[in-house]
């Protein structure tokens, strides 16, 4: 079996495992469940040592699935599924050492876990639409089950509008994907093949609609304004470990399909609705921090920081595309590159502070911030843990969020004239107002004077700190030397920017 297809099943054949098994305990289940995502991650990084810092895909296998249509189970790994595929072996390593305390249902939470990550991996490496398209769908499926099996508050009411949501925008994206085989010449659901002969080449109009179908697909799963609405509730009720994941790793399949699909399969559509592209990002970022900086609820002002930072990787994707074949290429593909380094960033920072939410949430039953005050005094670590999450998400420099940010602004300010420069700018006061709801949530929830709850509160345990720990290393660790990662990104972000200024 290749290396590439042991890494994605892996954890589903774990998850099977543990129900041939019946006899084991919870404790033991829960460590199998570690066992098992910790030799993906290992696996996944001897892939990364093994690949080097090339371009093009390697790991590759193209076997026949369906031949009439030309659909086959195609997988590989490059330089931008690479680092999502880390990304996604890590965090849900995190999230297996964090349910060490789960007591309830622990061998249906550890599978239905696994499941998720196999779904995930799956849609990352996949290089055949139809591929991508089942690990999407059954990626919905998997989270749906999470937050109403193991949710809190109204957790049906959300899991069931997530579900709707998303899978409503999987619709419209199976769609675009039928549009994109029917335009190919042969007909085909190849990735390869649709990127090195983008169709529908002899139809603009045909082109729009395909990306329209795409790129709502994609925007339902990021999410951006106005598709967003599903977000804040099923971050709400969803469990601590499904949060992160959730923020982590699913929102990324949108924003990473719009890397690897729309970009160069439909270059001339990008090019000419780049403006749109570059609107909805610059009001996802806006839109999302006001309206975070208004929240009460903790889980939810995570939530809508989530909308503001898919943002700026939209507004970045649309700024490559923008200028045409006359922008300044440096610039373009710097833009390209601090995407894809901010969905790392966004998955490690992000998957952090809810992994912190559910801390609270564990000690208390509520994320009311109204009702805390004090808690470094109480809980030295925890909210030490809260301050260095806060600030990384707003992006100070020393932490993976300003390198991407900082690549995002500067590609887009640079890529192409007056409208970019000016988008890039107004992109910068979402990180103004990013800063000011996290320092007023140091202020409310850490500093001051002690709240009504705040003597419930206990600092965080071991588990929690194996799992939170490691997620702002390693962020820092990017801030402070990112050229490892931006070896591997940085050769992809050159191919993708020439294949949409083709």
């Amino acid at each position: 079996m290749n290396v590439l297809s042991l890494v994605v099943f892996l954890p589903l054949a774990v998850a099977l495992g543990l129900y041939a098994v019946p006899g084991l305990g919870d404790r033991a289940v829960t460590w199998t469940w570690i066992a098992a995502c910790a030799v993906d991650l290992a696996l996944v990084i001897a892939l990364w040592i093994g690949r080097g810092t090339g371009d093009g895909i390697s790991y590759e296998t193209n076997a026949r699935w369906i031949p009439s249509v030309r659909a086959g189970y195609h997988i590989g790994v490059d330089g931008l599924s690479l680092p999502l595929l880390a990304l996604t072996s890590l965090l849900f390593l995190a999230c297996a050492i964090y349910s060490l305390r789960q007591e309830r249902q622990v061998r249906a939470f550890a599978a239905l876990f696994l499941f998720l990550q196999t779904a995930s991996l799956g849609l990352f490496a996949a290089l055949d639409l139809l591929l991508f398209f089942v690990f999407f769908d059954l990626s919905i499926v998997a989270m749906y089950f999470v937050i109403a099996g193991w949710g809190h508050g109204d957790r049906m009411r959300s899991a069931l509008k997530f579900f709707l949501y998303t899978f409503l925008g999987s619709l419209v994206l199976l769609l675009g994907f039928i549009g994109l085989y029917l335009g190919a010449e042969p007909h085909t659901f190849d990735m390869v093949e649709l990127t090195r002969t983008p169709p529908p080449a002899a139809s603009a109009g045909l082109g729009g609609l395909v990306l329209l179908a795409v790129g709502v697909g994609l925007a339902i799963k990021t999410p951006t304004v106005p598709f967003h609405t599903w977000l804040p509730p099923a971050h709400t009720d969803a469990p601590a470990a499904g949060s992160a994941i959730l923020a982590g790793i699913l929102l990324k399949m949108g924003t990473y399909g719009f890397v690897r699909i729309a970009m160069p399969m439909l270059p001339d559509a990008w090019r000419r609705y780049a403006w749109v592209v570059i609107i909805v990002g610059l009001v996802s970022v806006l839109y999302g921090a006001l309206v975070a900086y208004a929240q009460e609820d903790l889980k939810r002002l995570i939530a809508y920081t989530s909308v503001n930072h898919m943002g700026y990787i939209i507004v970045a994707l649309g700024a490559a595309g923008a200028a045409g074949a006359a922008g300044d290429q440096a610039a373009r593909r710097l833009a390209v590159t601090g995407a894809v380094t901010q969905m790392v960033s966004h998955g490690l920072i992000t998957a952090e502070l809810f992994l912190l939410a559910g801390v609270l949430y564990g000690r208390v039953g509520t994320y009311d911030m109204g009702r805390f005050g004090g808690l470094a005094g109480r809980a030295p670590i925890f909210s030490g843990l809260v301050a260095v999450g806060a600030f990384a998400s707003l992006g100070l420099p020393g932490f993976a969020g300003f390198i991407a940010e900082f690549q995002i602004f500067t590609g887009v300010i640079g890529s192409g004239g007056t409208g970019t420069a000016v988008a890039g700018a107004l992109a910068i006061v979402g990180i103004l107002i990013t800063a000011a709801l996290f320092l007023r949530l140091l202020h409310r929830a850490v500093l001051g004077p002690p709240g009504e709850l705040t003597a419930r509160v206990t600092d965080a345990h071991r588990s929690e700190l194996g799992a939170i720990v490691p997620l702002l290393v390693l962020a820092v660790v990017i801030g402070v030397a990112p050229r490892f990662l931006l070896d591997v990104i940085e050769p992809f972000s050159a191919t993708v920017v020439s294949l949409v200024a083709r």
